[in-house]
């Protein structure tokens, strides 16, 4: 096992496949919940899993959760329930929280008591939606609410240009961070670098920024 060391805690549709990949890399992963079946079943893909009621302080102490290097709460439709185990969590000192939110107002409020928040569903929708209506998206990664990293196909009209003929930095406002090429990938190239039919551009910047660049194609 690789020396990063995971918990997940509430083991809906996202938290068992959080666990399945997490274990899948290499990692040693926690699984919690407070139902006896769900935990049972998490015993086949988790190195551990252990039935209890995460806002229960001094549950979480006994399992040691502060030496974690990453929890994820994963807890579904109860809120209070998701609130209360982050709060305790960063209270217990744990180095990394990280929460899933139904909505906004949640979010504002795992993000006040010091969680780094993620919207599964809202995320997965936006990407699907971007990926429906362009043909050259093949990835995206949300950084924040307003910045991302894009993976898309160059546009054909970028075919022989550079990139400072194209102006994605000077006029769209967007970093070209990688440019991948059959097996090869140009890491960090420059404003002269030329564009070849078929490249893949790892881009980042702003979303509307991002947006316009897609629109190019």
């Amino acid at each position: 096992m690789k020396d990063k060391q995971f918990a997940v805690i509430g083991l809906g549709r996202f938290g068992t496949s959080l666990i399945s990949e997490l274990s899948r890399m290499g990692y040693d992963v926690l699984a919690i919940d407070n139902d006896e079946n769900t935990v049972n079943a998490a015993i086949e893909i988790a190195a551990h899993a252990v039935q209890m009621d995460a806002t229960d302080e001094q549950a979480l102490k006994s399992i040691g959760i502060r030496n974690f290097d990453v929890v994820v709460v994963s807890i579904g439709e109860h809120i209070q329930a998701s609130i209360m185990t982050t709060l305790i969590l960063n209270e217990l000192g744990v180095k990394k929280v990280v929460a899933k939110a139904q909505n906004t107002m949640h979010g504002k409020v795992l993000e006040r008591i010091g969680a780094r928040v993620i919207y599964p569903e809202r995320d997965m929708a936006v990407k699907l939606a971007r990926s429906m209506v362009s043909n050259n998206i093949l990835d995206q990664i949300e950084l924040s609410p307003d910045y991302s990293i894009m993976e898309m196909m160059a546009p054909n009209s970028f075919a022989g240009k550079s990139l400072v003929d194209i102006g994605v930095r000077n006029k769209l406002g967007v970093t070209v961070l990688a440019v991948r090429r059959g097996g090869d990938i140009i890491v960090a190239p420059t404003a002269a670098q030329l564009i070849n039919e078929g490249d893949v551009l790892v881009a980042l910047g702003k979303n509307e920024k991002l947006q316009r660049l897609i629109e190019l194609e």
